[in-house]
């Protein structure tokens, strides 16, 4: 007798009424929000399409599953507290031909925090470092990375705050979690250092509870030469500086200013 060839089963048959709700009960169980119409209408689609068990599988459970992702990624770039949460594909590169834009791009795609290393922004004020690190954060986010951005002013006003009311360990802790931490306008304001006598070893708190564990980025309009000046305290500036820069990125922009050229600013008489 010939053996019967083995077919393979390319279809997915409807589910009994009690292994149908079985199945509802699991995805409750396993919190996987698929309700009886969804699941209904994948057994009909598969059904019709004659998909194989793995493709009706991935149907019912993509459209979930990107769901949930969409949502983190809105819960991450509203932790994340950016002023301006802009796509680096908007940003005017033909402006400023100077500016690295293949770098900057390259940094956009997140290797860097996944090593743990800094990146620094050194130069003039209205050259984009502001508007290129927030895209950047964002593109983060939408790798499904935590990441918080707050102005050096804002972190010392924070960490004095803390001190005042003996909570200083736990913001360090908070600050220190997230995988990439963006302190923006360092060095943009010496009033903040003036106001601030703990300056200098708050803000070295945060970086030594960061360094070389997860990804800082730092933007700043002061050379590193004027950082031990700007602090006030040269062994201490020394030391941050060391841990911010040891194997980070550092990217210099020059060139004309954004601001001064925008093109809703009245042209000069």
């Amino acid at each position: 007798m010939t053996p019967r060839p083995k077919t393979a089963p390319n279809t997915t048959p409807a589910a009994t009424p009690g292994r149908r709700d079985q199945i509802l009960a699991d995805f409750a169980t396993l919190r996987i929000p698929v309700t009886a119409e969804q699941l209904d209408a994948a057994l009909q689609q598969a059904q019709d399409a004659g998909l194989a068990h793995l493709d009706f599988l991935h149907r019912l459970l993509a459209d979930q599953a990107g769901l949930r992702r969409e949502r983190r990624i809105e819960r991450l770039v509203q932790q994340a507290r950016f002023r301006e949460a802009l796509p680096l594909s908007t940003f005017d590169w033909t402006f400023n031909p100077a500016i690295p834009r293949v770098q900057i791009e390259a940094l956009a795609q997140g290797d860097f925090i996944r090593r743990n290393q800094n990146v620094v922004f050194v130069g003039q004020s209205g050259l984009g470092k502001s508007r290129l690190i927030q895209s950047i954060g964002l593109a983060a986010c939408l790798l499904e990375q935590a990441v918080y951005y707050t102005t050096s002013g804002d972190l010392l006003e924070d960490l004095t705050a803390a001190m005042a009311d003996q909570t200083i360990h736990d913001r360090v802790r908070f600050y220190a979690r997230f995988p990439l931490l963006i302190i923006d306008e360092f060095g943009f304001d010496r009033i903040e250092r003036s106001l601030c006598p703990q300056a200098a070893s708050l803000w070295y708190k945060i970086i030594d509870a960061r360094s070389q564990q997860r990804s800082t980025a730092l933007i700043t309009n002061i050379d590193f030469g004027d950082w031990a000046e700007y602090l006030g305290d040269a062994p201490l500036a020394m030391a941050l500086l060391d841990r911010v820069v040891d194997g980070a990125t550092i990217v210099k922009l020059k060139g004309q200013s954004y601001r001064v050229h925008r093109p809703d600013k009245p042209a000069a008489k």
